[in-house]
């Protein structure tokens, strides 16, 4: 695959890329990493970085599942070159959180119904704590708006639009954040995707 028969030698017919290092701001962590210039910002944070909470959907801008905040603005992640955002300031929706306690987004999506099998949320998350620090007091019309580039197979949206007009409300501090369902926990891997240490018997 990707080779030709040349005499008795097979010739690749397309070269690799280049490396190149690229920086750049991750929920407030720097990162510095040597990647293919050719790589997709999608797959530097999924496969380096370990934000796994960033989504491949359908990997032609459509769905919005893979929505990341570039310095302040909301970007999808599977149409961007890593490179042409090095040195940004980039959040997904681990970053969203305040350690182990949620942001208002987040705890109002998790108390109304906004996410459902969840798949769809993180994009959501994203574009929703967008327009809230853009706009705290959207209306129904422009929440659906903000929200018309992310797809949802499950709530019917009405759920979402009632959960992001909920985070307004605490945005603007005319109610308090929900009360977690329990204790916050620490992250037990902290370090990004590698292979988890579970104790004997639990299933990996």
């Amino acid at each position: 695959m990707g080779e030709q028969l040349v005499g008795s030698e097979y010739v690749k017919m397309t070269p690799a890329a280049d490396k190149s290092i690229w920086s750049a701001s991750v929920n407030k962590k720097e990162f510095e990493l040597l990647i293919n210039s050719n790589a997709v910002l999608l797959d530097v944070l999924r496969d380096q970085v370990g934000t796994l909470g960033v989504k491949r959907g359908c990997d032609l801008g459509t769905c919005g599942c893979c929505t990341v905040m570039i310095d302040g603005e909301p970007r999808l992640s599977c149409l961007c070159l890593a490179g042409q955002v090095s040195g940004s300031d980039i959040i997904t929706v681990e970053g969203l959180a305040d350690g182990a306690h949620l942001a208002p987004i987040q705890a109002c999506f998790a108390k109304y119904g906004g996410s459902q099998c969840g798949f769809c949320t993180p994009g959501f998350l994203i574009a929703s704590q967008a327009l809230l620090e853009a706009n705290p007091s959207p209306t129904d019309d422009e929440v659906a708006e903000a929200i018309e580039g992310n797809l949802c197979r499950c709530t019917g949206y009405q759920q979402i639009i009632e959960s992001i007009q909920e985070a307004a409300k605490i945005h603007r501090g005319e109610s308090a954040a929900p009360q977690p369902a329990s204790s916050p926990h620490p992250d037990p891997h902290p370090d990004g995707p590698g292979e988890p240490s579970m104790p004997p018997g639990h299933a990996k």
